[in-house]
């Protein structure tokens, strides 16, 4: 399976697709397969890139808003 995760840089905007309710996290840093987010309702979170497929959020406006 491709690692998709590891287009992910620091400052990019995501959502954990198992956790909908953590909100968008920003990226921290993607090292090795880890993927550390900082999200707003759960705080630091470090994310095996290799079992987890994280979404981009590109646009939070119209991904909050439709919703």
């Amino acid at each position: 399976m491709e690692d998709l995760n590891a287009i992910l840089t620091p400052g990019m905007l995501v959502r954990h697709p198992a956790h909908p309710d953590w909100g968008v996290g920003q990226v921290q840093s993607n090292i090795s397969g880890k993927v550390t987010v900082n999200f707003r309702s759960e705080g630091k979170i470090v994310v095996d890139s290799h079992r987890v497929m994280l979404t981009p959020v590109f646009d939070e406006g119209s991904s909050l808003a439709n919703r």
